[in-house]
């Protein structure tokens, strides 16, 4: 049997619920209630958010390259270091948890950056420290 327009159009009554409309899911809020607050000007107020914290290190001369103070930079200079560092020192530096220290790790410095990241555990301790390869 060939379907018509008319044929198609008929939904099963007994099979599907009535949608309801779209004025009824909306709330009932209008937008003239919504109160925005006035930003605070104390003169001794906190930087509370990261691009006020990216904006105040840039006036103090940090991202024009008088010293590199990304998270990055500090667990990079770290497992230059002789001794390399542990997990522990790690999570401190970042304020990460172990999982992300880890993925930072493997994603940005081994794969991204190619850097030869070596792990040895030493007195029970996982130690992460970077090893020139000879010919880089």
């Amino acid at each position: 049997m060939k379907r018509t327009a008319s044929t198609a159009a008929k939904p099963n009554s007994a099979k599907t619920k009535p949608k309801a409309s779209a004025a009824k899911l909306a709330p009932s809020r209008s937008l003239s209630r919504v109160v925005v607050a006035a930003p605070s000007k104390k003169a001794g107020r906190q930087v509370s958010s990261k691009t006020e914290a990216a904006a105040q290190a840039h006036s103090n001369g940090v991202a024009s390259g008088e010293g590199s103070t990304s998270k990055q930079a500090q667990v990079i200079a770290l497992l230059r270091s002789g001794a390399g560092a542990s997990m522990t020192q790690l999570i401190e530096v970042t304020g990460w948890v172990p999982h992300t220290v880890r993925a930072m790790i493997s994603t940005a410095l081994r794969r991204r950056l190619g850097l030869n990241v070596e792990l040895k555990v030493e007195d029970g301790v996982r130690v992460y420290r970077i090893v020139e390869v000879a010919g880089q």
